[in-house]
């Protein structure tokens, strides 16, 4: 055998929520060795994919479940109301675990930064002018995340989506608290204006735009705006849902933070700061990662059938 060492082709995902494990799943379709990350290890199984236990919070954690990875994918959320407190621990720990082992980092990333735009569309370019303690905690942390590949202490790249939505995403404001009762007949929440235009990326999406930036290591040292479908507004989508389920919706509209079936009291206290997203125009552009990659969104019609198949299976589970 010579001294020389085979290139490191495992890739960490961590975070094992709705994110996480589709991006996991895209790995495997692509022909990477993945691990997937949470704090338990004992999710169900998923061909292809180790399961790892592991707190990433902690610098211990952090560097045992990124042992010998070439790319490390940070998928980790925690409760709305943890989050200021709890991230940036994560972030130190993850950061702190791929600078000792030399991997690379791709962050899952949000809007926050940006703040109110008054309905401008967000591109890569947009200012950051945050004013809540979320999106003034989440442009810090991306400023650290920036810094470290700046000062050559670590390769990380950052992409940013737009709310989720599609299988698997239930914590969503088009999620468990809107195909459910779609479906089932029930009161669907319609938060702020639901005739303004609004962004969502789907979770494929998510995953498929995260894997790219995974394998194109010339991406990186910047924020990229992961694929998303043209802005529709919430109402048009609500629409494409009442033609596939074949009756109107009961909408009820939820002008102001207020406990509204999943969304709880202790979610949507957390959640006031954010309202300004369902009260201006939320468009985010994804063109530049598109022309870059050589990709494009699932449409959105798609993605709407997608998630009600989910709903489907979900709901008879139960």
């Amino acid at each position: 055998m010579s001294g020389t060492q085979e290139p490191r082709t495992l890739h960490t995902v961590l975070g094992s929520g709705p994110a996480g494990t589709a991006l996991a799943r895209e790995l495997v379709r692509r022909g990477h060795s993945v691990r997937l990350v949470d704090r338990k290890g004992d999710g169900p199984a998923i061909e292809g994919v180790e399961r790892y236990a592991a707190d990433v919070s902690t610098a211990e954690g952090a560097r045992e479940a990124i042992a010998g990875a070439a790319v490390v994918y940070h998928c980790v959320n925690v409760g709305y109301h943890l989050q200021v407190e709890v991230m940036p621990r994560v972030q130190d720990a993850v950061l702190g675990a791929v600078e000792a082992a030399g991997a690379r980092l791709v962050v899952l990333d949000t809007l926050y930064p940006y703040g109110e735009t008054g309905g401008a569309v967000m591109t890569e370019d947009t200012p950051w002018k945050a004013t809540t303690r979320k999106g003034r905690m989440r442009a810090e942390l991306d400023e650290k995340y920036l810094a470290a590949h700046r000062e050559g202490r670590a390769r990380v790249v950052l992409g940013r989506s737009a709310d989720f939505v599609g299988p698997g995403v239930i914590s969503s404001t088009l999620g468990g608290a809107v195909f459910p009762p779609a479906l089932t007949g029930g009161e669907v929440p319609g938060l702020g204006d639901i005739d303004l235009p609004h962004s969502y990326t789907s979770i494929g999406d998510v995953a498929a735009g995260l894997a790219t930036l995974g394998e194109h290591p010339e991406g990186d040292g910047r924020v990229w705006h992961l694929p998303t479908a043209p802005a529709v507004s919430t109402r048009e989508i609500l629409t494409m849902i009442e033609q596939r389920v074949g009756r109107p919706l009961t909408i009820v509209t939820v002008d102001e933070p207020r406990p509204f079936g999943p969304f709880d009291e202790e979610f949507m206290a957390e959640y006031a700061e954010m309202f300004y997203q369902h009260t201006e125009p939320q468009i985010m552009d994804s063109s530049a990662f598109e022309q870059a990659f050589g990709t494009a969104p699932a449409p959105l019609e798609e993605t709407v059938d997608a998630t009600l198949t989910w709903y489907r299976e979900w709901l008879a589970s139960r």
